[in-house]
Formats: C-alpha cells, structure tokens, sequence
C-alpha cells in the first residue's frame, strides 16, 4: 500500500490533536496590562462564582453576537480587555463598536441606515436613549408573540443597552475619575458622619454637624446607586462567612458606614480602575498580582475553578468539534471520489478523536459547573450530540460500511452548531431553576430522556442515508440496504425504551415536586409523543404494515416530534416546562420541518425514480 494512503489516519488525527493543543496555550503576555489575569478573577454573576472572562464572553456574545470587541482606533479586543475598559474606563468603553443592529428600523430611530454597517457604539446611541426606551416600554406591554418585528427588535436592543449600562457601573459610578481618591475622602467623611447621625438621632433638629451629615449622605446616594446598579458581585465573603456570601461594590462601601472600614478588596479594584485609566502598567499589573495572592490564600478552591473555567474558555472544545466533526463529513465525501478505504479510515479515526474532544469538553464542563450533564437547552444540544456520536460509533463498529462514520459527522457538527447558536442568550452555564434543582429523579429523568431524543435523531439521520443515497445514486446495493433497515430498526428499538423511561422517571419526579405524576403540559405531550411514534414504527414493522422503505419514511418523521418537543414547546411561552420563550428558532424549525418533509416525499416516490431500483422495488407501506 502508499505508504501516504496507509498512514493517513494517523497524519490527520496528528494534526487535530495539534490543534487541540494550539487553543491550550496561554497567549503570550506582552508588555500592556495583564487583561488575561484580570479576567481569571472570580466573581458572582446570576447566582454562579465565574471568571471576569466568563462573564465578558456571555456579555459579548449578548450585545455583539461575537466574543471580541473592535476599539474607537480599529484595535481587536479579547472579551477581558473589552470588560476591563468598561469597567474601568467608560469613556473609551462608550466609543467601542458592540451593539449588534439588523433592523431598518430601529436603526432610523438612531439615525442609521443598513448600509452603514451593523456594529454601533454607546456613543452613537445616547441621543435616541429616551425613543428607544419608549419604544420598547410599549413593546412590553403586548405578549412576546404578538410584538412585532420592530418591537421586539427595540426591547432586545434595549434589554442590551442595559445590561452594557449595568456593567459600567459596577465596580465604580462611571463618571468616576479617580476612586482611590474618592474613597479617601469617602473614609475622611464617615466618622465625622456618623457621629452626625447619632447626634442627630439623639438631638433632634438641633447640636449635630449638618455638613459632616451631608458629604456622608452624598456618598450614601452614590453608593446606593452602585449597589443596585451592579451587574454582578465583585467583593468574596471574608473569613467565618458563608460562601454566597459576596457584595457588590456598592454593598460593600455601604457597609463601610456600619463597619467603619473598607472591604479588602476594595482598596485593589479602585487601585486597579485607577490604574487602567492613568495608563500604569506596573502598578495596574503589581496589584492585579497581589490581589491574586489575596484570593489564593482566601478562597483557594474558587480562585482554582476560575482559572480552570478560562482555559476552558480558550480552549472551546465545543467549537473544535464542529469543525472536527465537519472534517469527518470532508473525508466521507472525499472517499466516494477517491481513496476509498484510506479516507474512510481516516473519517473514522477523526471521528475518534472528535469524540474524545468532544467528551472531554462534556466531562470538563460537568465538574466546572458541579451539575448533570444536562440543565438546559445549551447543554442538552451537547449531550444530544455526544451521545448520537457514540451511537454511531457503535453502529460503525458493527457495519463497518462507513455508515455510522458519516452519520455521526452529520449529527455531531449539527448539534453542535445548535448548541453554539444558542450561546448568544447568555451564561451556557447558568444556575438551574429551583423547580429543577430538587431531587435525583430529575438528573436520571432529564439525561434519560434526552438519551431517547439522541438515539431517535440518530434513526431519522441514519434513514437519510438510506433515501436520499437509494433516491440519488446507483450504490445502494442490498447488503447495504439490509444492514441500513437492521440498524435504524436497532436503534429505534433502543430510542423506545429509554424514551419510555426517561417519561416515567419524569412522572415520578412530578409527582414528589408538584404533587402529580402527569398533567397533560406540552413538554409531557412532547415527551409522549416520541414514545407512541417509535411504538407505532415498531409495531407497523411487526404487523406488515410497513416495509423497509415504509420503516425509514416513519424514522425520518421522527425527528421531527423530536425537534418540536426539544424545541418547539419552548416556543409557546406555556407550561411548568417551558424554560424561555424562543421565537428566534422559530422560522428555523419551520425550515427544518419543510425540508423533512421533503424528504419523506421523496422517500415515498415510485421505486421508478429510484437509481439504486435493484433494491427500492415494491410499494412503501
């Protein structure tokens, strides 16, 4: 054999696995402020101890669509350096260009056109505030489902406007120029403050200092602001407090009045903001590093998981394996045209290690977030994914036709393009709700039950492979042809069972939750579904009233119960289940369903127009 074509599995696993390793790698610290470091602080954000970076990224991907921002002068911004401007320098912040804008629109009410562009800066944005806040005022007032285009394009935009305003004053009121001086004079008037409070309490209008009550009450208002402007909390409970236990900036100053002194670590944040807008690297970067040795040494488990949370940040195994699983589906093709078996064997070892990165990633992000491997839509397109890929790993495994190799592609890199699209709504790894976070039936019934989902999209894709290859080329012979009906009819058999029971393990879990093992909610509907489907493929093979074409037509309509009960029910904003209303996915699901359809038409056509008729011969029920 070419020695090429013989080690051509090896060469193309060689270079993934470089680069896997490439993402691994730190970027290398130039002379400029230590944004990397900064964002591997730990803070809490929507209930979870995150990275600064986590956060920024969630925060990019929000506003921008994208996790890197573009500065006033054209410079590209990681997520942490975007955050530690905003934070620290609003002024520059207000200038970058990371507000997303599509509609006509709300761009006219900012005085735009489309064809200027879809990025905008705060800047651009501050004189049309009040319209744009009007508009979306009486855009909430209507359902989701009723607003209109326009309207639910100003709520986004607002809904982001927001959150950016949020984040800019968070650890400072972001007109602030310099807050070491501030606090300064902030720690200067509070004991002449207080004792002006307890005279006044003690003395009435009377015998009290009404300047030292004043200064002390503007910084209250200040700081009040902060506290509930804050878009997360920065300060970590200190030594004997209970671990939930972190302030904002504001909280903390507050507190400050009562204690009579500052939390520890707000000297450092004000040091840091005041540095970054003086431009002093050595200062900025020197207490960045003490206060890193500060948290090592107080919370050394939460400062740990941060900076593992950003190497996983960088190394986004989840992306790779898009484009891992996309070059399985390149060499697939690649091996009808050429090198048959060599390429084959090469998509399968890629395939291999897809699936290694890809469990890896899963198993990464389990520890990081100390949850089931599935607790929302995010992380159910992963597990969906990861666990049709082992499937078809199997199936390969069995068949050795290339099968389970290009189907696998398929799935994997569709899923997983799923998932990626789904980022955009904010932390992937958000907290569960409490009505989710109860008890082990859930975490057994959720990963159950999505099992039955993976294997039930594995049958409809692997039923692809059978129309549209029997429907468009002359190389479906028999024996492919059987071992396709043997494994779809298999993994049917496989999606009923775990189907079934992933939806009485949810019975059981309602029933210890809410009283009751069933309530006719449309996720519940969705869930039953798929089992009375599969049962009705199963049992229309049994009786005759289905044949190998009949079987696969049955599969491929499947995923489309499936598709609408992951998704479609979160589309109509009702029900215990119903966990965000996604009218974006809607004109997808829509596609997604039409295309299916066709493809059960074309499953169904006359044996005639069939190229592979060898095979396709007779009715197809």
């Amino acid at each position: 054999m070419n020695p090429l074509k013989k080690h051509l599995p090896s060469a193309v696993v060689a270079l993934a696995a470089l680069g896997t390793i490439s993402s691994l790698m730190p970027p290398r610290s130039g002379p400029g402020f230590d944004a990397q470091a900064f964002g591997a602080l730990p803070v809490l954000h929507d209930g979870r101890v995150k990275p600064l970076d986590s956060l920024a990224r969630s925060a990019l991907l929000m506003l921008r669509g994208k996790q890197t921002a573009t500065a006033e002068d054209g410079r590209r911004l990681t997520a942490s350096q975007w955050l530690l401007e905003t934070l620290a320098h609003a002024e520059a912040a207000d200038k970058a260009k990371v507000f997303m804008i599509n509609d006509p629109d709300v761009l006219a009410v900012i005085g735009h056109k489309a064809e200027e562009g879809r990025f905008y800066a705060f800047s651009e944005l501050s004189g049309a505030l009040d319209e744009l806040r009007a508009q979306a005022e009486q855009a909430r007032r209507l359902e989701a489902s009723a607003r209109s285009r326009f309207q639910a394009a100003a709520v986004s935009l607002e809904d982001r406007l927001t959150l950016y305003q949020r984040l800019k004053n968070s650890l400072q009121v972001e007109d602030t120029v310099d807050l070491p001086r501030e606090l300064a004079a902030f720690s200067a008037a509070l004991l002449p403050g207080v004792r002006a409070i307890q005279a006044h309490t003690r003395g009435g209008a009377k015998g009290f200092d009404m300047k030292a009550l004043q200064a002390l009450t503007a910084f209250f208002e200040r700081y009040r602001f902060l506290a509930s402007a804050a878009a997360f909390h920065a300060l970590p409970p200190l030594s004997g407090e209970s671990p939930d236990e972190w302030l904002t900036m504001g909280d903390g100053l507050l507190g400050s009045i009562k204690a009579n002194s500052h939390h520890p670590a707000i000297a450092d944040y004000a040091l840091l903001t005041m540095a970054y807008r003086a431009g002093d690297v050595k200062n900025f970067n020197s207490t960045l590093a003490d206060y890193r040795i500060w948290i090592d040494a107080h919370l050394p488990k939460t400062a740990a998981q941060a900076r593992w949370e950003v190497v996983f940040n960088r190394a986004e195994p989840f992306y790779q394996g898009i484009l891992l699983y996309a070059g399985v589906l390149l060499l697939c093709f690649a091996s009808w045209l050429l090198w048959e078996e060599p390429l084959r064997r090469a998509a399968l070892a890629l395939l291999q290690y897809a699936f290694v990165v890809h469990s890896l990633g899963l198993a990464w992000r389990v520890i990081l977030q100390g949850r089931p491997p599935v607790t929302n839509l995010y992380s159910s397109a992963i597990f969906i994914g990861w666990f049709a890929v082992l499937l078809s790993l199997v199936v390969e495994r069995m068949s050795r036709r290339g099968f389970g190799t290009l189907v696998a592609g398929a799935v994997g890199s569709t899923t997983l393009i799923i998932a990626h699209n789904l980022t955009g709504s904010g932390d992937t790894m958000e907290m569960m709700r409490a009505v989710l976070d109860s008890n082990f039936w859930l975490a057994t019934h959720v990963v159950t039950v999505t099992i039955g989902y993976s294997s039930t999209f594995l049958a409809a894709a692997l039923a692809h492979v059978y129309i549209l290859r029997g429907l468009l080329t002359p190389t479906l012979d028999k024996d492919s042809a059987r071992d396709l009906v043997k494994m779809t009819y298999g993994v049917i058999c496989f999606s009923l069972f775990f189907s079934f029971v992933g939806t009485v393990l949810g019975g059981i879990w309602a029933d210890q939750s809410w009283g009751r093992f069933w309530g006719w909610d449309p996720k519940e509907n969705g869930a039953l579904l798929i089992v009375l489907w599969n049962a009705i493929i199963l049992h229309a093979r049994w009786g005759g009233y289905a044949r190998d074409r009949g079987v696969m037509v049955m599969a491929v309509f499947g995923g489309i119960i499936t598709s609408l009960s992951w998704f479609g029910v979160n589309m109509l904003g009702i029900g215990l289940h119903s966990y965000g209303f996604m009218d974006k996915a809607f004109y997808a699901l829509a596609a997604f369903s039409a295309v299916e359809l066709a493809v059960m038409a074309a499953g169904a056509l006359p044996g005639r127009f069939w190229r592979s008729r060898a095979v396709i011969a007779g009715p197809v029920l």
